[in-house]
């Protein structure tokens, strides 16, 4: 049990935050490691908060406010009222939906079309259909912040991916790569923290000691891997482009669909 939490601590933390869908991969890694009854819907959700304690960690200067710095403070209010901006409309939606969007769109074939979706769109948004006008978040507009929150809406489809939709709706509004990525992170926050809390709060939470560890290291293996891998991804996006991502998630439909046939 314990070795199947670090497994899949490492697979949330390498995908959560990569354009190329946490839920495809899951589903690949569910058909040989995967835990059963209600211990397993909560697990995959619940270990999401090591990956955003990863995101707090990395971000801490920036979403932070120092109460020394009142002009640091007033940059750090504004943010946080652009990301509940962004963070509003999935959160109706995802609260309206989400047992039905459980019920018909997680399964392999839709994954696999979400996949092939969110690549071509990824592909159209990197052909830089419009130009980069906002090189800081401090730069966004409220508006910004609400259409990348509407982008983020998509991400309800599984497979289509959070961190995707997020940055694909940056770069079609004028956000360099580098503010698309780095809102997304901070939309992640309330996001998948409110996620992981509705998940439990459905839940019984009469889990065993055993369960409560596996939870435990799942979700600090979680945080680990998401923060190197949010190191890498920010370094990455400055010197190159997301379109090796669109590939990956073309490749990763076609062996979602064959895990699922074979």
């Amino acid at each position: 049990m314990i070795l199947k939490a670090i497994i899949l601590g490492i697979i949330e933390g390498l995908t959560e935050f990569l354009p190329i869908s946490s839920t495809g991969h899951l589903i690949i890694a569910n058909k040989y490691i995967n835990f059963t009854g209600e211990f397993a819907n909560v697990f995959d959700v619940v270990i999401q908060v090591g990956a955003i304690l990863a995101v707090i960690f990395y971000f801490w200067d920036k979403i932070f406010p120092s109460f020394n710095n009142k002009q640091k403070a007033k940059k750090v209010y504004y943010l946080w009222v652009k990301v509940v901006l962004g963070f509003l409309p999935a959160a109706v939606l995802g609260f309206l939906f989400e047992d039905k969007i459980d019920k018909y769109l997680f399964n392999p074939l839709s994954v696999s079309i979400a996949l092939i979706f969110g690549a071509i769109l990824l592909l159209i948004a990197e052909s830089k259909l419009k130009r980069v006008r906002v090189f800081d978040t401090d730069d966004m507009t409220y508006m910004d912040a609400l259409l990348v929150g509407i982008f983020q809406c998509l991400a309800l489809w599984p497979g289509m991916s959070r961190s995707a939709s997020t940055i694909i709706g940056g770069l079609l509004i004028g956000l360099s790569r580098e503010v698309s990525a780095e809102f997304s992170f901070f939309l992640a926050i309330p996001t998948l923290i409110g996620a992981s809390f509705l998940k439990l709060l459905k839940s019984s939470l009469s889990f065993s000691l055993v369960e409560w560890t596996t939870l435990f290291i799942g979700t600090l293996v979680s945080f680990i891997v998401a923060l190197l891998v949010i190191k890498f991804f920010m370094g990455y996006i400055k010197r190159k482009d997301l379109r090796p991502f669109a590939y990956y998630r073309i490749l990763l439909a076609v062996i979602v669909i064959l895990f699922e046939i074979l």
